[in-house]
């Protein structure tokens, strides 16, 4: 297939180091929880080959420790040992079969080691781990240099093509840098050519050890987005530093992890931080890499092509589509799956000890678990309802060669993914929409949309899978029916306008997406205090007080924190942007009615009234299964799937996941 015109920069053939890359896409390093796996060797060699098949010119893995110190899961033991070798080397065979190229990358975790014998430059406990570090001491430095180098060693016996040392994200290389993390009084800590000593001369060591011809790649951190971090004179010392050393391309690396600044998730605007890269690009003699947010062929061809990045790296959007790049080369950039940057399949279950997979592509690291049953006969198939569950199971089935019909009442797809996408920061959600319209369309799947499905429209039908959603939950309390009472569907539809005063009677992830919507947008930099002043360390300042539209009160019967079921990666940005909002938040509440006064509440048996506008109720759903016991007296066969099945919090992940299933299995 002839190559598309529409991204000439990202196709461009780059030298990075020993290497020539067919073009400038590489898949970021990204933990999958394989790593630590008893067969985690053959599932990666899987996982990444299917990614190299797919176009990425470059691939780097997931962090591993050059000691037991450093690493990132308190299952692993840390660095790479000679009976290693041979399971590594299963990886890197299976990528380079497939015509790729992968580098290991190393990752000291220093203060952000979660378990007992941590180490850091100085014993200053991380904000998001309960251990603190012990100083390293001179013997500990001379140690944990001679175990990058002969990590990095391992890796060119192993078959890598290079490593990637992380120094960036608040690691142990970048606590070295920062005074916020540094307070060390010898030749490894104070004036900056001090502090910098331990990263570069890791690079050194590390060069010396593998020779001229490996590649060597540097995770600097652009912009730390702490107090105490580098302004970026600093950086831009650092990164001549360790070019001199011996790096061939430097990746950007963007906030540490205990920074109270989101940097990768939906909220964050597409290439948010490429004018940080295009900073140190300015200043760097090799080759530079943005990362962060870019989920898109287009922002990656513009960052190149403005002169911001040579080469674009993303790590999810290759768990949404292992063939991002190939789609993008042959013209068929509208058939990409999405990342929509919702941390649900893969940060929040990394970091809950689960192995990553992907909201939108269920697949994803669990290759083996979707294969399709044998069919043994063209069925005939319905599916009622156009959302995520519906339109996963839909294409699956009709992609195996059944013919399948899809209902929904609204006249287009999309079913709640249609609600969230209007949600401030959500707009990637419409992203899921297009790939899944497309994807019907290119199956064969018959779409009967602006049409309720009833009993009559679906005999004659083999199976009947019903996708057909929820119905909120309204709660029984006296003057619920009042004319200032709306459902969160009325809110987030448009068809209902909130007043001044508003009480949001539940607090999971709905009330805080209406409460989000209902506070409005508001410019990404200025609400977090980011500042692209060079000369501010780590480039966060005190954001400025937000005028807020609207005076929101949030209320939940549990007694336990609003928002507690949100995601791990996410929640806290939902609870601090509404805590900087001034929305208020009860827990334990009782509701007593709903009157001209306002709603009537206890809150841990005190009376309140909150005088109110308008009442938004958010108090969960049930699942719509209006036609499962008619068509089951008919003798159908039914299968629920998606909020028809299961409504609990509208868990996405789990629709499509169910979806792709059932449709795998017809």
């Amino acid at each position: 297939m002839a190559h598309s015109t529409a991204y000439p920069h990202l196709f461009q053939p780059v030298r990075v180091g020993p290497v020539t890359l067919p073009n400038r896409l590489i898949m970021g390093s990204m933990h999958t929880g394989m790593e630590e796996a008893a067969d985690g060797a053959d599932r990666l060699a899987a996982f990444y080959a299917e990614r190299a098949r797919g176009g990425a010119a470059l691939i780097v893995t997931g962090g591993y420790s050059p000691n037991p110190e450093g690493r990132l899961d308190p299952r692993g033991h840390g660095g790479l040992t000679a009976e290693e070798v041979p399971a590594h080397r299963r990886v890197t065979d299976a990528v380079h079969d497939a015509g790729g190229r992968i580098l290991l990358q190393m990752l000291h975790a220093g203060r952000y080691a979660p378990h007992k014998g941590c180490v850091a430059p100085s014993a200053v406990k991380a904000p998001i781990n309960p251990f603190t570090p012990r100083a390293m001491d001179e013997a500990d430095v001379a140690r944990t240099l001679d175990d990058f180098a002969a990590m990095a060693l391992r890796a060119r016996e192993a078959g890598y093509d290079g490593v990637e040392i992380m120094g960036s994200e608040g690691y142990l290389l970048n606590e070295f840098v920062a005074p916020r993390t540094n307070h060390r009084t010898d030749a490894w800590g104070g004036p900056l050519e001090n502090r910098i000593r331990f990263p570069v001369e890791v690079v050194r060591r590390v060069r010396a050890a593998v020779g001229a011809d490996f590649l060597i790649m540097f995770r600097i951190s652009a912009l730390d987005l702490v107090d105490g971090g580098s302004p970026f004179e600093e950086v831009a010392v650092l990164a001549r530093a360790v070019e001199a050393a011996g790096a061939d391309v430097l990746n950007t690396g963007i906030g540490w992890h205990e920074a109270r600044i989101p940097t990768i998730a939906y909220m964050v605007p597409r290439a948010a931080w490429r004018w940080a890269t295009a900073r140190l690009k300015e200043v760097a003699g090799v080759p530079v890499i943005a990362s962060n947010r870019f989920n898109t062929p287009d922002d990656a061809e513009a960052a190149i092509a403005g002169g911001a990045c040579d080469l674009v790296s993303m790590a999810r959007p290759f768990l949404a589509d292992p063939d991002f790049v190939a789609k993008a080369r042959d013209g068929r950039g509208d058939r990409i799956n999405t990342c929509i940057a919702c941390n649900q399949g893969c940060l929040d279950f990394i970091f809950s000890g689960r192995e990553a997979t992907c909201l939108v592509n269920p697949r994803a690291g669990r290759e083996g678990q979707y294969v399709a049953a044998p069919m043994t006969a063209r069925k005939r198939i319905a599916v009622v309802g156009g959302g995520p569950a519906g339109m996963a199971c839909a294409s699956e089935a009709a992609a195996r060669g059944h013919a399948v019909t899809l209902f929904d009442a609204k006249p287009t797809v999309g079913g709640q993914f249609d609600l969230a996408r209007r949600i401030p920061g959500k707009a990637d959600y419409a992203e899921t929409i297009r790939y899944f319209a497309g994807r019907l369309k290119e199956v064969g799947v018959d779409l009967r949309l602006g049409h309720m499905a009833g009993v009559e429209d679906l005999r004659g039908f083999d199976e009947v899978v019903l996708a057909t959603g929820i119905v909120p939950r309204r709660p029984s309390i006296p003057g619920i029916e009042r004319t200032e009472v709306v459902s969160y569907l009325d809110i987030l539809n448009g068809t209902r306008v909130a007043g001044e005063r508003v009480a949001i009677i539940g607090a999971g992830g709905i009330g805080f997406d209406v409460a989000v919507y209902l506070l409005g947008e508001e410019a990404f930099e200025a609400h977090w205090g980011i500042t692209r002043d060079p000369n501010v360390p780590g480039g966060v300042t005190q954001a400025p007080p937000r005028a807020v539209p609207r005076r929101i009160t949030m209320l939940q019967r549990k007694a336990t924190k609003p928002g507690a079921g949100l995601g791990k990666t996410t929640g806290w940005v939902h609870r601090l942007t509404l805590e900087q909002a001034g929305v208020a938040m009860m827990s334990g509440v009782d509701y007593h009615r709903i009157d001209d006064e306002g709603l009537h509440v206890s809150v841990a048996g005190e009376p309140r009234v909150i005088p109110v506008d308008t009442v938004v109720v958010c108090a969960g759903q049930e699942p719509q299964r209006d036609l499962l016991e008619p068509l089951r007296a008919l003798g159908v066969s039914v299968h629920l799937i998606g909020g028809a099945d299961v409504a609990a919090e509208l868990d996405a992940r789990r629709a499509i996941d169910q979806g792709t299933r059932v449709g795998l299995s017809l």
